[in-house]
């Protein structure tokens, strides 16, 4: 199981992300914002608000949406 330890905005539905392992990945999430919760991340205001939450290891936004970090592992470039 993979963690994210840190995340920086990029640019559109892009994020720099640095894993466990010191592994630096970018992901696009672009295409993986379907359902509600996902909703108000396609503004891209709201998107920028992401953030590292330490108890589940992953990045959040304030609407409690987040991204399995082991998802973030596989896409990420």
């Amino acid at each position: 199981m993979h963690f994210v330890r840190n995340v920086n905005y990029l640019k559109n539905y892009k994020l720099r992300l640095t894993f466990e392992n010191n592994l630096i990945k970018t992901v696009d999430l672009k295409n993986h914002l379907d359902g509600e919760i996902f909703e108000p991340l396609k503004d891209l205001k709201y998107f920028q608000k992401v953030k590292i939450n330490p108890d589940i290891d992953t990045i959040v936004w304030p609407n409690e949406a987040d991204f399995s970090p082991d998802f973030l592992f596989e896409i990420g470039q």
